[in-house]
């Protein structure tokens, strides 16, 4: 049996993430409410079969499929974890743009972080992992890095990811319409 659909699923609230900050490599925990949101996205995947669930490192992450009741089945994967901001970790878009106007992430990247392209080369060997796994996937995972995932997904350029907004503690499902790779459901809140 070939994958049918990959559920992603984003960490929950931080403090970070409320602030509209850069979190890439930086280990924040979920708030109060990212661990009710964490709960809620169990609740509601509590039935599904899963074939493969994977997870990032990173704490917001793996707390995420914790508390959602899958961390006891999860795979940890490297290639799951946030881009890497670099010297931009930890600062908004707007501070950013204080001293380099027009910057964008998809397009500039990050000075001592990671382009676009290096992003999509990670996601595509999750994306190859996940076709192979043989039923459903659950990837608990973070904002940019699944809005990557999802423009491989459907063959387009990495930092095509730029057109998927993604707030936390949402699902999404990626799957396919006969052979065709497509989004079957996007930033549903739970």
């Amino acid at each position: 049996m070939e994958v049918s659909e990959v559920v992603l699923v984003r960490h929950g609230e931080t403090e970070w993430s409320l602030g509209g900050r850069h979190t890439g490599r930086t280990d924040i925990p979920l708030t109060k409410r990212g661990r009710r949101q964490a709960e809620a996205v169990g609740a509601t995947l509590r039935r599904r079969e899963l074939a493969l669930v994977l997870t990032s490192p990173l704490a917001r992450a793996a707390e995420t499929c914790r508390l959602a009741g899958f961390g006891d089945r999860a795979e940890t994967r490297d290639e799951l974890m946030e881009w890497d901001y670099g010297e931009y970790e930890g600062r908004t878009t707007a501070e950013i743009r204080e001293e380099r106007p027009g910057w964008s992430l998809w397009r500039d990247g990050a000075p001592g972080g990671e382009t676009s392209d290096e992003v999509g080369a990670r996601v595509d060997r999750v994306i190859a992992e996940a076709r192979s796994a043989g039923g459903d996937v659950l990837l608990f995972a973070h904002g940019h890095l699944l809005r990557v995932l999802t423009a491989r997904w459907l063959g387009l350029e990495p930092a095509a990811g730029r057109f998927f907004a993604l707030d936390p503690a949402t699902l999404s499902t990626l799957g396919f319409e006969r052979e065709t790779s497509v989004i079957r459901l996007w930033n549903e809140p739970v």
